[in-house]
């Protein structure tokens, strides 16, 4: 399957001032799948190095020396490691921490060996207090599940998204494409972005072994918790996974989740989720300026899951209802919520960590929420999420007004339009938001 993020390897593989990349990501996103497909094309040959799969290759990064390290490497795995030529990979690096440090040593001993590592659980390494990370020798990048853009590459329907690049406010999608769009985005809230999933249903056609699939998934999730948590922490760790997907789009209260568990448990809970990427805060913000990270609530933020189709899954809703009935009213908008935060999590910029704010006012005479925060040509625009293409919009205006925003953004099924200062984007064209507010600011 293609990624977006095939692009920024391909950047790097280039540039003479690389670094070697850690790959971060959840389990089954597809990060080694998507390695080794790059490794294989654009590279003479790529080495493959499986800590936890082969873990006797610890020991070859004893002594943190890079030339060292090769040259064990290319006797006992029997492949010549070519600088410039090779790819090596170190996959599940975690288990092996003097292999993340000794990545310092290949930027400087080796500079010419492209050297990328990956691992699921890599968080839980790196907040070891007796770790000591190589800072500045060493370039992050981060893989989400498959986005609606790559849905569509999968399927090979890359005319799809060649159209959507050229659509503007003057050049308006027709009802036909509309409606076929609109349908993919439902196919695609229903299987969600994992690959194995994806891959799954493409080879079958079948929703049902889709879903068995999914089922399977969070299993494995659940299974990893002893990988990173103590045995008295299980029950809140299940807690929370269980509750938080129904709890998509909510500020989260800890009372909420389980009101007979202490709040830090919880809150212990939730730092673990999210450190394992099984979850995603949003916090609150003031939107005073940008950064907006300068101005963020840590008190007050709700969560997206890892993938919309894992979401609705893990909240028992069954695929023919999805088909046949009206999901969005099942779910009360929290779907379309998650399906957008998912979106632009994918479109963020791969080398940062992912991050996602919205704004909200509580003073009892002028309450106001907004789902979103995006900041783009160092303005700060407010997205509106709706579960229809009608609906209010007294949070989005209230924010325009108080933070003198040039326009607001209302992501529904409403067709492509700007209007008394709304822009409407339709839910498939989210990967076209820049464009879209480059085009419209200009207006």
């Amino acid at each position: 399957m293609k990624r977006l993020l095939e692009e920024s390897l391909i950047r790097w593989q280039k540039s003479p001032t690389r670094l070697p990349i850690i790959l971060r990501g959840a389990r089954q996103v597809g990060k080694s799948y998507l390695i080794e497909n790059f490794g294989k094309t654009y590279f003479d040959n790529i080495l493959v190095i499986n800590f936890e799969k082969d873990p006797h290759y610890k020991y070859c990064f004893q002594e943190l020396e890079a030339n060292k390290a090769v040259s064990q490497l290319e006797l006992i795995a029997r492949q010549k490691i070519t600088p410039g030529k090779t790819l090596l990979f170190l996959d599940e690096i975690q288990e092996c921490p003097n292999a993340i440090q000794s990545l310092r040593y290949f930027k400087e001993q080796i500079p010419e060996l492209h050297v990328i590592s990956a691992g699921s659980l890599l968080e839980f390494a790196l907040q070891r207090e007796d770790f000591s990370f190589p800072v500045g020798r060493v370039q992050f990048l981060y893989l989400k599940p498959l986005c609606f853009k790559e849905f569509l590459w999968a399927q090979r329907r890359e005319n799809l998204c060649d159209y959507l690049a050229k659509a503007t406010l003057n050049n308006p999608i027709p009802t036909s494409i509309h409606h076929e769009l609109l349908k993919e985005v439902r196919n695609y809230l229903i299987l969600g972005g994992m690959p194995a999933v994806l891959t799954q249903f493409f080879q079958t056609q079948s929703l049902r072994e889709a879903n068995d699939l999914q089922s399977t998934l969070l299993q494995n999730y659940r299974a990893d918790f002893g990988k990173y948590a103590k045995h008295h922490e299980f029950k809140y760790l299940e807690t929370v996974f269980e509750k938080l997907p129904a709890l998509t789009s909510q500020q989260i209260k800890y009372s909420k989740i389980d009101s007979n568990t202490p709040s830090r448990n919880i809150k212990l809970a939730i730092e673990k989720l999210h450190a394992a990427q099984l979850l995603t805060p949003i916090y609150a913000t003031s939107a005073a300026g940008l950064p907006l990270v300068a101005h963020k609530n840590e008190r007050k933020f709700k969560t997206l899951f890892i993938d919309v189709g894992l979401m609705l899954h893990a909240c028992q809703v069954e695929p023919t209802l999805l088909i046949q009935g009206d999901i969005l009213f099942l779910l009360q908008g929290a779907m379309m919520e998650q399906f957008v935060g998912q979106e632009l999590l994918a479109y963020h910029n791969p080398i940062e960590p992912p991050e996602l704010y919205f704004w909200t006012r509580e003073e009892k005479s002028a309450q106001a929420e907004v789902d979103y925060l995006f900041s783009y040509n160092n303005k700060i625009f407010a997205i509106e999420v709706k579960s229809k293409s009608l609906g209010h919009l007294k949070s989005l205006k209230r924010f325009m007004s108080e933070r003198h925003s040039p326009l607001g953004i209302r992501i529904s099924e409403h067709p492509l339009s700007f209007e008394n200062g709304i822009l409407s984007i339709p839910l498939y064209m989210v990967f076209e938001i820049e464009r879209l507010l480059a085009n419209t600011c200009t207006l």
